[in-house]
């Protein structure tokens, strides 16, 4: 019985250096970059940058700067959020809806439906920045829905 062939190692894995035989076109076409595994083919194609604060390697996807919740505790440090709530959304359409419920009433304008709670505030020229009270509706979902996009259904388009 004839010993099986085996080919002599023309180069070495990029990643741990093992050696291994290619073929010179192969080597040619990777431009010299050979591996001896898929392990270490995926090891290469890992993107990873260093942590901010303990320079330990992560992945660089989901747009991720630190390793762990104690570095990103660390990094966060001093940082002061919304000081005085110079854009909070929230607070001045709570705002606007009590000034229109106190001058116009708990209702909607539209239908009579009487639930004050979930009455949205709807900007009749549609420009969320102007919010003079002639501007201004109050509107149960329903109709603050058909306003919006009734118009838009799918339903109405005619073929």
């Amino acid at each position: 019985m004839a010993e099986q062939y085996q080919r002599k190692p023309n180069t070495k894995c990029v990643i741990c250096n093992k050696p291994v035989y290619r073929r010179p076109i192969e080597l040619q076409r990777s431009k010299g970059r050979a591996f001896c595994g898929m392990a270490c083919y995926g090891i290469s194609c890992r993107n990873e940058k260093p942590c901010l604060i303990c320079g330990k390697p992560i992945l660089a996807k989901f747009h991720k700067k630190t390793c762990s919740r104690s570095c990103a505790n660390k990094h966060r440090v001093g940082i002061q959020y919304k000081i005085g709530r110079p854009r909070d959304k929230v607070v001045s359409e709570r705002a606007l809806k009590i000034r229109l419920i106190e001058d116009r009433g708990t209702k909607c304008e539209r239908c009579g439906f009487d639930k004050i709670e979930i009455l949205h505030v709807h900007h009749k020229d549609r420009n969320r920045k102007n919010i003079d009270l002639n501007n201004l509706e109050l509107m149960c979902p329903n109709c603050h829905y058909a306003e919006h996009y009734l118009e838009k259904s799918w339903i109405n388009k005619k073929n």
